[in-house]
């Protein structure tokens, strides 16, 4: 498992608000895949207390959550995704690879593999919205984002490590 994650930042592009945190993306984090993959996730990710789980892919249009941190772990296939935003970078994912995305920052799938799946959670079990950049929405995102609580740990690796050290920086 690769301990250091790969650091994208995205500013504020005047639709995507984007945050002053980075996405953090764990390259070839674990090794199961299919379903063993998909449990192994979700048992790790509610270990570290990053909890209401799915399963699912990455919607193909851009979007982020104003009211929550997000986690993805890729336990099958593999995406081109495009984050921060249309000003924002382009970046391949596969399977093994764990992504956390802070409130605010966009996120889309441009294409991936039919059989491209992800397991989502959130810290603390919140719940999320889904908002798009639309007229509006920003009203709604520039309260909600500073009022996200700080994780109580990486969803991978715990506490006191990852996430914890890089985004109190």
């Amino acid at each position: 498992m690769e301990n250091t994650p790969e650091i994208h930042f995205f500013i504020d592009d005047g639709v995507i608000p984007n945050s002053r945190y980075p996405v953090l993306i764990y390259k070839n984090a674990f090794a199961e895949r299919g379903s063993t993959g998909a449990e192994w996730l979700e048992k790790r990710f509610e270990g570290n207390n990053w909890k209401n789980t799915w399963r699912n892919g990455i919607f193909p249009y851009h979007h982020y959550h104003s009211n929550t941190h997000e986690v993805l772990g890729i336990y099958n296939g593999a995406a081109r995704l495009h984050l921060g935003g249309e000003q924002g970078e382009k970046i391949q994912v596969d399977a093994g690879d764990v992504i956390i995305i802070p409130a605010g920052v966009g996120h889309k799938n441009l294409e991936s593999t039919e059989d491209f799946s992800v397991v989502g959670a959130y810290p603390d079990g919140m719940e999320y919205d889904i908002l798009t950049g639309q007229p509006g929405d920003r009203r709604t995102a520039d309260v909600n984002i500073p009022r996200v609580p700080f994780p109580s740990e990486d969803p991978i690796l715990g506490n006191d490590k990852g996430l914890m050290l890089i985004w109190k920086g």
